[in-house]
């Protein structure tokens, strides 16, 4: 049995309550989200395109910023500040040590724990995060002028807030040093 192509699409009409004629698609009746959506993934991409001249893949960046913030730190610690999958912050921390950024070592106190901190070699890393944060920040923000920048990072601000409370998985309710702000702000430590 055959089926018959049309060009028809497989859902005709419009979802309830979409009626925001987004000309990239329906928005599924959030068009905020799907905004957001849009944004944030072209932002991943923007910033992996500037940190290819650090030598860093994306995530790298929040991963050293964390170390640059702290001492040495246990890698569990770091895995559970990070929010990621153990083999994810590992594979990260792999290829920082072989760059010379990150250094591991065993616990002296506790051998099968790991201790990791980050190494004078990557100072010079740390000033290129921050130069690239600052032209991604620039590109973001390129025809704001300062009060919608303002009112942006305020708006921006409010949603995070809501997200947090929704999710329950904002840092600075679980106790991590640092908040979201501050990872977003690398040029401002220096």
């Amino acid at each position: 049995m055959t089926s018959e192509r049309t060009d028809d699409p497989a859902c005709t009409g419009d979802p309830p309550g979409d009626h925001t004629g987004d000309p990239r698609g329906t928005t599924h009746g959030g068009p905020v989200s799907h905004s957001l959506s849009r944004v944030a993934r072209l932002h991943r991409i923007a910033a992996g395109k500037l940190l290819r001249r650090t030598g860093l893949y994306p995530g790298q960046e929040f991963l050293m910023m964390r170390l640059w913030n702290t001492d040495t730190v246990r890698q569990s610690e770091l895995i559970k500040a990070m929010d990621l999958d153990p083999s994810t912050v590992t594979k990260m921390l792999q290829r920082l040590d072989q760059a010379g950024y990150v250094r591991r070592s065993a616990d002296p106190e506790d051998r099968r724990a790991v201790l990791v901190e980050a190494t004078g070699e990557s100072c010079t890393l740390r000033s290129e995060v921050a130069d690239a944060w600052t032209d991604l920040e620039e590109q973001t923000l390129a025809g704001l002028d300062e009060a919608e920048r303002g009112e942006l990072a305020r708006l921006l601000a409010k949603v995070e807030e809501n997200l947090c409370r929704e999710t329950q998985e904002c840092p600075e309710r679980r106790g991590e040093a640092g908040t979201a702000a501050e990872e977003r702000r690398p040029a401002d430590r220096e």
